[in-house]
């Protein structure tokens, strides 16, 4: 069985000899991350699948943030850069959610907190509780925050 790391190390390689600079530079980084992350502990340890992904959201999160703030310093040719790191690493990461699908798993998760007694503002911890698990990595936390938000709002 191919682990996540694995694969990300054969793309590595393969974008190293097909002199691919950009997946080459994001992949090697990406790795390093990983590593860090494996030795972080009282001992080493080979991380799984999910662990992996968690480290290549958090690295596509960095990518997306720096190039807002190179685009607000009028840099665009590094936001260009770190955009187009972070589609390198969105190929290793679950399709994200559309807002309509978002919206719709979170109006379940209301009606659920709802039915379970939780409503208005206050419900909000009750509503992530249910909507996170199902949500998994298909969409940044601060959005489906904004969009429990909005449905108690609205509700």
């Amino acid at each position: 069985m191919t682990t996540l790391k694995s694969k990300l190390q054969d793309d590595l390689t393969a974008a190293i000899k097909g002199r691919d600079e950009l997946r080459a530079a994001t992949l090697r980084m990406t790795l390093t991350a990983i590593t860090k992350e494996e030795v972080a502990g009282a001992e080493a340890r080979e991380l799984s699948d999910d662990e992996v992904q968690k480290v290549i959201t958090r690295e596509a999160k960095k990518r997306r943030e720096a190039a807002d703030a190179f685009e607000q310093a009028g840099r665009a040719e590094s936001a260009e850069r770190e955009r187009a790191e972070g589609e390198v690493l969105a190929d290793y990461l679950p399709q994200q959610l559309g807002d309509e699908e978002l919206a719709a798993l979170v109006a379940e998760a209301v009606a659920e907190a709802k039915a379970g007694g939780a409503e208005g503002p206050r419900a909000m911890g009750a509503v992530m509780k249910i909507v996170n698990p199902r949500v998994a990595g298909r969409a940044e936390g601060g959005r489906v925050a904004a969009a429990v938000k909005r449905a108690l709002a609205e509700g």
